[in-house]
């Protein structure tokens, strides 16, 4: 380690933690660098899944993701990762969304893809075959101007390639589920 760190092939970042010579010191790095030090327990609970999806909605690659987990294996904040990673193999981008698909599995509703892409957008849940799309509006995402009018952008868009748009929030989507159920069903009853 010593030797590493003097000819320059390692970079201290905290006790303990190191950046390999060749790596790009990004946001991402600072922030995995400072999970390793904080400990094996530092993204356990809702700072790591607000984390994991600001990473996905920022479109970073699931499967990259996934590689780096398994290329980390057995070391510190390992087996929180995996809980995460379970968390959001249904490529869902947010908790909220997460929820939504939870729910469209219990009640049998198929026919609909998360993070489905199109005309430049990305709709949150897309139910493709009859243009349905649905859009999960939580606050911690929709809290900058830009953001706020960039989703109105994109519904107007998506309403004008002839979809139907349904919102839901997530005080929708845990206070009255089955209501959010019997929306969406109606909407496919009506394509």
């Amino acid at each position: 380690m010593y030797r590493r760190v003097a000819t320059g092939r390692w970079e201290p970042l905290h006790p303990g933690v190191y950046l390999s010579e060749g790596h790009p010191y990004t946001d991402e790095v600072r922030v995995r660098a400072a999970v390793l030090w904080a400990g094996p327990d530092a993204v356990v609970g809702a700072e790591g899944l607000t984390l994991l999806d600001r990473a996905l909605q920022r479109r970073v690659d699931f499967a990259a993701v996934y590689r780096a987990h398994c290329r980390n294996l057995g070391r510190t904040g390992s087996p929180a990762g995996s809980v995460l990673l379970s968390a959001a193999a249904d490529r869902a981008a947010s908790q909220a969304e997460r929820l939504l698909v939870k729910l469209l599995r219990a009640a049998g509703i198929i026919g609909w893809e998360p993070g489905h892409p199109w005309g430049g957008y990305v709709i949150d849940v897309a139910f493709p075959g009859v243009r349905i799309a649905i859009e999960v509006d939580g606050w911690a995402w929709h809290m900058t101007p830009e953001r706020f009018v960039r989703d109105r952008q994109r519904q107007n868009a998506v309403v004008n390639g002839q979809w139907h748009v349904l919102r839901f929030t997530w005080h929708d989507l845990t206070g009255r589920p089955a209501a959010v159920i019997t929306e969406i069903r109606d909407a496919l009853a009506s394509r």
